[in-house]
């Protein structure tokens, strides 16, 4: 102990220097916009790349059961498409029909690869970082999907990387529908297991049952429809009992995502940029009637 005062004592000017050069960039990043945004460029590149080598050790050690898991799920998928296609097939003497609705489906999307180099399951605001960013064409608010389901929405992007919004964050906030029952309402977290989410404001005239599937409606411009969301577990009365609360469970495994897309919206922004435009131009002359 009296080392250490004597080597306290002994270097005490170096310690004081240390701690007003902290506080002088604290104060410097702080209060001036320039050098804070040159700061957060920076840490988030620095933070960008250790993510990124983590991942990467990490998905070293997970490829054995990733391939295991990608290789039973293929081998599902192709059962599913050869089912539907004989269905399709049987139905309008034409195989390509499921083909051509997919293409025509995706028609006005880009889907852009990327991968999770860092992700929580164990808090309220749960994020995910992507390996890519405006550099390789990603900006805020373009869906994020798997080969399981959907993920969630591009929340910000630097040059090259981004950070998403998963599902499993209380805020965020999809609308989605009853696969083949029309109904539809809004996605949310509350909180709790990674695997679990609630579909509030369904009608209470509603009919559907458990065990159906739920995906994406594609009122909004981020998401095409029938991107798969979850099952229906279970149907609760709401607080105000004017509509259903459903709960499911999500169909995208959080705890192993590794690879995503992000898909491409700009075509469908634009439109719906377009249609609001010719809305506000008309809006005075009904108006003035």
């Amino acid at each position: 102990m009296r080392n250490l005062l004597a080597f306290l004592a002994k270097y005490n000017h170096w310690f004081v220097f240390i701690l007003l050069e902290v506080i002088s960039f604290a104060l410097l990043f702080r209060y001036n916009s320039f050098q804070g945004s040159v700061f957060f460029s920076s840490a988030n590149a620095v933070a960008g790349k250790i993510y990124e080598y983590r991942s990467d050790v990490t998905t070293f050690f997970s490829m054995s059961q990733n391939n295991k898991r990608l290789t039973e799920r293929n081998l599902m998928l192709e059962q599913e498409v050869k089912t539907l296609s004989q269905y399709i097939a049987r139905n309008n003497g034409d195989s390509l029909v499921l083909d051509k609705y997919q293409k025509q489906m995706l028609k006005d999307f880009r889907l852009i690869p990327a991968k999770v180099i860092s992700s929580s399951l164990d808090k309220e605001d749960n994020l995910i970082t992507l390996d890519k960013g405006k550099a390789d064409g990603i900006h805020e608010d373009m869906g994020v999907a798997c080969g399981m389901g959907i993920v969630g929405v591009v929340y910000m992007a630097s040059d090259h990387y981004s950070i998403v919004i998963p599902v499993i964050n209380k805020n965020s906030n999809i609308s989605v529908t009853i696969k083949k029952r029309g109904y539809f309402g809004f996605l949310h977290w509350k909180g709790g297991p990674a695997d679990i989410a609630y579909i509030d404001d369904v009608p209470r005239h509603a009919k559907f049952a458990l065990g159906d599937y739920v995906i994406t409606n594609g009122y909004s411009s981020i998401f095409p429809p029938g991107i798969m969301v979850g099952k229906i577990l279970h149907v609760f009365n709401s607080s105000d009992g004017l509509s259903y609360r459903v709960q499911l469970r999500l169909a995208t495994d959080f705890g192993n995502l590794r690879h995503v897309c992000v898909i491409d919206n700009t075509p469908l922004k634009d439109k719906a940029m377009l249609l609001k435009a010719a809305q506000d131009s008309l809006r005075p002359r009904n108006d003035n009637k």
